[in-house]
């Protein structure tokens, strides 16, 4: 049960930055939620909401995951994987504040999930 709770908060995330990127990036709370200039938000509008799809990729796996229940043991664990390898490169060439939003959660997550 507190593996599939910490599952559904991942993927809470990342439908939540699907939104920010992909449908708030150039406005004000999106600009404020990743310290963007209007200019350059403008500019890389299409960019971010290509992010933002594959965010939504990643929720959605994790989503399939729990509605299949004990079935979806596979999914979870591949999921939750991608999420902390992305995380971990977004850290690594774009913000270490991802790594905190997204790896950890994910690597608390997995852990309930191989141990739970």
């Amino acid at each position: 049960m507190l593996a599939n709770t910490l599952i559904a908060l991942v993927a809470a995330i990342h439908l939540y930055i699907l939104i920010l990127e992909m449908f708030l990036w150039d406005t004000p709370t999106g600009r404020r939620a990743f310290n963007l200039s209007e200019e350059f938000a403008r500019s890389t509008r299409v960019l971010a909401a290509n992010q933002g799809l594959y965010n939504g990729f990643l929720a959605a796996g994790l989503l399939w995951g729990l509605w299949l229940g004990e079935g979806g043991f596979q999914f979870k664990l591949f999921f939750l994987s991608c999420v902390m390898i992305a995380g971990i490169y977004g850290a690594a060439t774009a913000s270490r504040k991802i790594l905190y939003v997204q790896s950890i959660p994910a690597l608390i997550a997995l852990a309930a999930l191989l141990y739970g």
